[in-house]
């Protein structure tokens, strides 16, 4: 009968599923059918106790079921290593199933490939040998198949798989098993016991030894021989069969008419101790290491104990324990304490805080110091450690008041390798989520505790505090609470930490955030207890949970922070521990800390510091972006010495190797030349951040951060003392200007860190950027918002501001001279008021633009009083245009009222107040409350003016000032109108009443287009910044604006020009250095005088006569 054949197939058997129930029927067994089917495999189940698996009634005691699944994969389409990727992913399989059916141990114990001949070759895991009626049905891979093997060249019809060591057990038989084909095979006598036996020897295997006349052919064949002789009764023959590899394994076999495991061991036993003093045998012990916990929980500590030591193996006190892991050697670190028992003849691995790095197989060695043979004891039951499961409840803490009210206590339990039950002690069933509904009736302060069915000692509480009174806060999540009370509350699922809020007049306002996404928790507190196998565990599962919750992350100030303190715990832990980092470990580094550079808001967050994390050890001096760029720095110092590319989605990875000079572009965004190095061994690492600008801040050695990172982030090392490099970087912002060549400095800022310019000088600036250092680290270009220096825009600006507030000066006191004349007439002196109110507006913006000035040309930043500056600037500013609307809604209702009545003189100043001052200041009040807290006010701490790129600010000073235009504008197109009406139909209105209107009109018709063009011009700046005409003619017609309202709102009023000439002849007159004849005759008196006749108007040369005069204009 031929064996099975899968021509260009790999097989893999995984076993063994022991699935522990409590109880098993029919729906049970569909349960496994359906999770099998769903694998596309083939599935081999038994039972152990002889259960069948066909029974329809459900057992009321625990059954262990093994099942095997066959998964074929096409040789074509596997790669190379089929073999780790299969093993790697069964190490992360869960299976979930329901509370009664429980997967305990997940293993890969076969692996079939074909061989040259077509066939198949099955060899079995570590750990794990074929049956020995399997070796001899189908045939053994090596020359003997009369004891367990490793390895048989056909695969079992009856879907038998590689058992552990301890099942296949020694081959105990009364017949020779016959193979399945149409040779007979001689059946040995019945009343012969064959036995199959090996034993192992720690020397490198050699084909030699299979010489029948070599000397370990001589002298083991002939312990065998010895000791079979000496224990075993009836003995027919002991054969020694053949050496194999593994190291050196010698394979026997025993006839005797019957055996017993006593006669067994003692052979066993005496082969030991005679082949001891001459060769490195191994003694297998048959029982397994002995673990306090088979399953543990994260951060639980384990007891491992390896022996007794046998006392017939005549040890003594003189050995020592060697524990190892899989194929790692384990030694006493932060994780690990190792200790002895002499006289128990014990071992004993104690684990702390143990994680899935724990997970495996593990072996303890007994040597003795002065060599020799050796005890050996392993698991036959790969360890686990599960996650600690997460029970959350809602609400946390909060008050209730004492009046009967209901409050919906939840709770529930998340995990993502088991399904657990969460109960509220005393009050509830268990249940995955639990709802429960508490009346507050009896006012006393209540602690619920929520835990986990079975496992009590993961559980959470809620405290409710009863509270009688008014209350002045309430929402869903924090609760009831009076003023300054504090809340807290969960966060959201699978995050663990906590939310509290403080009660205030606005409601309850969160006070601190520190939810940390679960799975990152665990890795943060596995990174403080690193070892040489824990390193690369850690790494995988960090970039794993990066990939898998990056939404998650991305989106958390604090899971970032926490994700940077495992990266520092990683550098600190590979410079302490020696360990190196190769490209896999580097490749999962890169791939976190790429997905951390996308969190362009987070990183905002933090570096506002404006995020806390309990339980981290980033103190209040370090900054979170400055421990990430050196944590990946550290860790780069410990790259292996092979040269390698990675690219990721955001940083590319380059590590060569030079001789004298280097010359390379990278991600076609940096040039780097090195023409000076020295020393040995030249190797180069560059690692290009596509968005670490989001990530650093822009501050530099004087903590000002009003610059941009204007391209790449690149960090260069180098096993060469490099004295000059050529950095070329390609901007990524072309309208930012004055380039800095920088490296980010660790010290600076009090240890905040920043970008510094020593050692580094600019070499060229055209459409890129060149700059050459003495030193290698991080480095980038800092650059400028856009800024022009242009002495024609300084000359405008500096020579139009001093004549626009010398203009304005001369305005007030051209007011104050004629202040008391104005009584009479409402409009006249409502007008006047307006005019007023809008030159100390705009002269006091102005002083604050030069203290503004002062404040940006400081060498030390000043942010609270450059926000300050701004803040009065915009105040003003905004005044100016408000009362500009005063005028045109006064100028409006005197031309569509009866001039005689309406509102008041009072009235109307208190609108004109209200609105001219009132107005702006709440502008301006909730401008700096949105844009503050985010930091987002001023364009920085260089520039006293509203922000536009973060927060668009401006936007708040803009929108009125041009919406008060285009309102003047449509007045005036309405007041004209009007006057033109009343002129065609013969004119209703008093001359002077017509006369303050057509002045005030004038005045408006003026100022307004002139303040709508200027501001018009400013937005055009923002748009096109690089316009010199627009930049100009914006400076030109902002620093006039003084002298527009000085002669256009004051000295083209022709009753202004007469009140000023009384007063000066009045003057004159005081004086007697000149009369009114002579002013008369006098070219300026002939001016004043032909004004006075074309307006129709005549002043007296009284005083008196003037005064009355004047009063009603």
């Amino acid at each position: 009968m031929a064996v099975p054949r899968t021509i260009g197939c790999t097989i893999f058997l995984v076993a063994i599923f022991c699935l522990h129930k409590k109880g098993y029927g029919e729906s049970e067994k569909r349960v496994l059918e359906e999770v099998m089917d769903t694998k596309q495999s083939v599935i081999h189940g038994r039972h152990k106790r002889a259960v069948t698996i066909q029974s329809t009634t459900a057992q009321n005691f625990p059954v262990d079921f093994d099942a095997v699944v066959k998964v074929q994969i096409p040789v074509s389409s596997a790669p190379f290593n089929i073999s780790e990727i299969v093993r790697d992913a069964l190490k992360n399989l869960s299976f979930t199933f329901n509370q009664s059916l429980i997967v305990t141990s997940l293993n890969l114990t076969t692996e079939c490939y074909p061989n040259t001949t077509g066939e198949l070759q099955c060899q079995c895991e570590r750990q794990f040998s074929w049956p020995c009626s399997k070796c001899q049905v189908y045939d053994a891979c090596s020359n003997n198949a009369s004891q367990p093997c490793e390895c048989s060249d056909a695969l079992p019809y009856d879907g038998q798989f590689c058992e552990p060591y301890t099942n296949a057990g020694a081959c105990l038989a009364s017949t020779t098993a016959t193979p399945p084909s149409s040779t007979k095979t001689e059946a040995p006598p019945s009343s012969t016991t064959t036995v199959n036996l090996s034993f192992t020897m720690d020397l490198p295997f050699s084909d030699s030894y299979n010489n029948g006349n070599s000397s370990q052919w001589t002298d083991i064949s002939s312990a065998i021989q010895t000791q079979c002789r000496n224990h075993i009764s009836n003995l027919i023959n002991a054969t020694l069969t053949g050496f194999r590899r593994g190291s050196t394994i010698a394979d026997y076999t025993v006839n005797a008419p019957s055996l017993n495991i006593t006669e067994l061991d003692a052979v066993k036993t005496g082969i030991f101790t005679d082949l001891g003093t001459k060769y490195p045998i191994i003694f297998d012990s048959s029982a397994n290491l002995s673990f306090t916990h088979q399953s543990a929980f994260y951060g639980q500590t384990v007891n491992v104990t390896c022996g007794p030591l046998p006392k017939s193996l005549n040890f003594g006190n003189n050995w020592i324990a060697e524990w190892s892991q899989g194929n790692s050697l384990i030694s006493n670190d932060s994780k690990h304490s190792l200790s002895t028992d002499y006289g128990a003849g014990t071992a004993t691995l104690t684990m702390s805080n143990v994680f899935t790095s724990e997970d495996g197989l593990y072996e303890c060695n007994f040597k003795q110091a002065t060599g020799g043979p050796s005890f050996r004891q392993k698991s036959s039951v790969a360890f686990k450690v599960t996650e600690v499961p997460l029970v959350q409840v809602s609400p946390v803490q909060i008050k209730v008041p004492c009046d009967g009210r209901k409050v919906q206590l939840t709770c529930s339990v998340s995990s993502n390798s088991q399904n657990y039950l969460v109960e509220f002690t005393g009050l509830t069933n268990p249940d995955v989520k639990i709802n429960y509904e508490y009346t507050n009736t009896d006012c006393t302060s209540k602690t619920f505790t929520c835990q986990v069915k079975d496992f009590p000692q993961f559980n959470n509480t809620i405290t409710l505090t009863s509270f009688t009174g008014s209350f002045l806060c309430q929402d869903s999540i924090f609760g009831f609470g009076q003023e300054d009370d504090t809340a807290a509350a969960s966060c959201p699922t699978n995050q663990e930490g906590i939310i509290t809020a403080i009660c205030k007049k606005a409601g309850w306002q969160e006070q601190l955030k520190t939810c940390v996404l679960k799975p990152v928790t665990d890795l943060l507190v596995q990174s403080q207890f690193l070892t040489t196998i824990t390193v690369p565990t850690l790494l995988s599962q960090l970039s794993n949970v990066s990939l898998n919750y990056t939404k998650e992350v991305v989106g958390s100030p604090t899971t970032i922070s926490a994700v940077v303190q495992i990266l520092s715990n990683v550098a600190n832990a590979l410079l302490s521990l020696s360990i190196p980092i190769t490209k896999s470990l580097m490749e999962d580094v890169l791939i976190t800390s790429g997905i951390l550079t996308t969190a362009k808001d987070s990183w905002k967050t933090l570096n506002n510091g404006s995020s806390s994390l309990t339980n981290s050890s980033i103190s209040k001096n370090e900054s979170i972006s400055s421990k990430f760029l050196q944590s990946i720095e550290q860790i780069t110092r410990r790259l292996t010495n092979d040269s390698f590319d990675i690219s990721t989605d955001y940083i590319i990875f380059n590590k060569t190797t030079f001789k004298d000079n280097f010359n390379a572009e990278f991600n076609s965004s940096v040039d780097v030349a090195i023409s000076e190095a020295t020393g040995e061994n030249k190797s180069l690492t560059i690692i290009t951040f596509s968005l670490m600008d989001s990530v650093l801040p822009a501050r530099n050695e004087l903590n000002l951060d009003s610059a941009v990172i204007n391209g790449k982030v690149v960090l260069i090392q180098s096993s060469a003392n490099v004295s000059n490099i050529s950095l070329t970087f390609v901007v990524t912002n072309d309208s930012l200007k004055n380039p800095e060549c920088v490296f980010w400095n660790f010290n600076l800022s009090r240890g905040l860190g920043g970008w510094d310019n020593t050692g580094c000088k600019l070499v060229n600036n055209n459409q890129t950027v060149t700059c050459n250092c003495n030193h290698l680290t991080s480095f980038s270009i800092l650059m400028s918002p856009f800024s022009i220096e242009d002495p024609v825009l300084d000359y405008i600006t500096y020579i139009g501001v001093s004549i626009s507030m010398a203009s304005l000066i001369i305005c007030l006191i051209i007011e104050a001279v004629i202040w008391r004349k104005i009584k009479l007439n409402h409009t006249s002196y409502l007008r006047h008021v307006s005019i007023v109110n809008i030159a100390v507006s705009l002269l006091i913006a102005d002083i604050w633009f030069i203290i503004g000035a002062a404040i940006s040309a400081a060498k030390e930043e000043n942010k609270a009083a450059c926000s300050t500056a701004t803040f009065f600037i915009h105040y003003f500013y905004l005044a100016l245009f408000f009362w500009m609307l005063a005028s045109a809604l006064l100028l409006l209702y005197r031309t569509v009222s009866v001039f005689d009545g309406g509102l008041s003189k009072t009235s109307m100043l208190v609108i004109g107040f209200s609105l001219g001052y009132g107005a702006p200041l709440i502008i301006v009040v909730v401008t700096i409350a949105a844009a503050a807290p985010r930091q987002a006010y001023i364009q920085g701490a260089k520039i006293c003016w509203l922000n536009w790129n973060e927060s668009k600010a401006l936007l708040a000073f803009v929108i009125p000032a041009l919406t008060i235009v285009v309102i003047n504008l449509i007045i005036l197109l309405v007041v004209l109108y009007k006057m033109l009406r009343r002129r065609a139909v013969g004119g209703a209105s008093h001359a002077l009443e017509r006369h303050i209107t057509v002045v005030l009109a004038r005045t408006l018709a003026v100022l307004t287009p002139f303040f709508g063009i200027t501001w018009g011009l400013g937005i055009g700046t923002m748009i096109h910044p690089h316009n010199r005409g627009l930049l100009i003619a914006f400076a030109l017609f902002n620093s006039l604006q003084g002298f527009f309202i000085l002669v256009f709102g004051t000295l083209l009023d022709h009753k202004v020009q007469s009140e000023l000439v009384i007063k000066s002849q009045t003057s004159s007159r005081r004086t007697k250095s000149t009369s009114a004849g002579a002013l008369s005759s006098s070219g300026l008196g002939a001016f004043w005088n032909w004004r006075r006749a074309r307006d129709g108007y005549s002043v007296s040369s009284g005083a008196t006569n003037a005064s009355n005069s004047y009063s009603n204009s």
